[in-house]
């Protein structure tokens, strides 16, 4: 569903997750480079960790605990 002033765009922020945006989306990365997506529902890694960046490819699930992180 578009958004409009009534209805704005919905974003998710999850802990330990990606980002989830209502699509479509356009993605400006630092160097400029625009990415698109048409998709219902876009996830976004915030790890850095994804081969598919800025897409979410789950990757943020095989990260090893660092000495210190509480168990979630």
């Amino acid at each position: 569903m578009p958004n409009t002033p009534e209805r704005p765009r919905r974003v998710r922020v999850q802990r330990d997750g990606p980002v989830l945006v209502e699509g479509p989306v356009e993605v400006v990365g630092e160097d400029g480079e625009v990415k698109v997506s048409h998709r219902f529902t876009v996830a976004l890694c915030t790890c850095r960790r994804s081969r598919t960046m800025p897409w979410c490819d789950t990757s943020h699930r095989r990260r090893e605990p660092r000495r210190g992180d509480d168990t979630r």
